[in-house]
């Protein structure tokens, strides 16, 4: 397994308020991006804490030989407390009474990732075959693009495609979608905040991926690409491949 990772502040916020991580726990290879919200420090502490709650939570519980049922209840249970502990942390403080976060995981383990998602951070399976989106944004702009108002090129310029529909932090429970991906040799995932989707279409992550040569800077030149397009937010990728 290989993983590279990259996050940016982009060219127009003053905050990086993404987060992500990779770890090995395990025989499970881990990685998680988050996407913050909410006011000037808000964004940022959110972000954090959701990814430092789920790993605590997996280093503690995943073990050698876990059934994948194991597996994906252990993750389910630390997005419950990731979740848990951004609205204690927002009791705190009124000023961080708005705050939340996205969240796109990978566990992959032999030959199978499970991919879990809340908002609109996407995960990719990248292979020979092409890419293909995993994950379903849970966005304004999503069911918009699902009832034929608008088109996904459309979606990415769209003036309301920051609005989200599920989050950590807001709400007391939260709703995570799962997905279960072949993980064969060869293939990458990709997970991202919405800074690089709105601004690198999935055909040009395609290349960078596939077709240079240097796998050890295709972060850097989705990053360099995003920022050619004006990167207007925090832009984060993390791209695992399978040997």
């Amino acid at each position: 397994m290989r993983i590279w990772g990259i996050t940016d502040t982009g060219l127009v916020r003053r905050e990086n308020q993404d987060a992500y991580a990779t770890a090995v726990i395990a025989d499970c290879t881990v990685a998680v991006v988050c996407d913050g919200m909410g006011g000037t420090n808000g964004g940022h502490m959110a972000s954090t804490i959701a990814v430092d709650t789920l790993l605590e939570k997996l280093r503690d519980t995943f073990r050698l030989d876990m059934e994948q049922a194991q597996v994906k209840n252990a993750v389910l249970q630390g997005i419950a407390q990731a979740n848990d502990a951004i609205r204690a942390k927002a009791a705190e403080d009124e000023t961080l009474v708005n705050m939340g976060t996205t969240m796109v995981c990978a566990v992959c383990r032999d030959n199978e990732a499970l991919v879990f998602n809340v908002g609109d951070s996407r995960g990719y399976l990248i292979g020979e075959s092409g890419i293909r989106q995993i994950t379903r944004d849970h966005s304004v702009v999503e069911n918009m693009v699902e009832r034929g108002d608008i088109t996904p090129a459309q979606a990415r310029r769209h003036p309301r495609r920051n609005l989200i529909t599920r989050a950590l932090g807001p709400d007391a429970q939260v709703e995570t979608d799962v997905f279960t991906v072949p993980w064969q040799q060869g293939n990458f995932l990709l997970l991202c905040t919405d800074g690089l989707v709105n601004t690198v279409t999935d055909q040009e992550m395609l290349f960078e991926v596939m077709h240079e040569n240097d796998l050890d800077s295709c972060v850097d030149r989705l990053m360099a690409a995003a920022k050619e397009q004006g990167a207007p937010d925090n832009v984060t990728v993390v791209l695992l491949q399978n040997l």
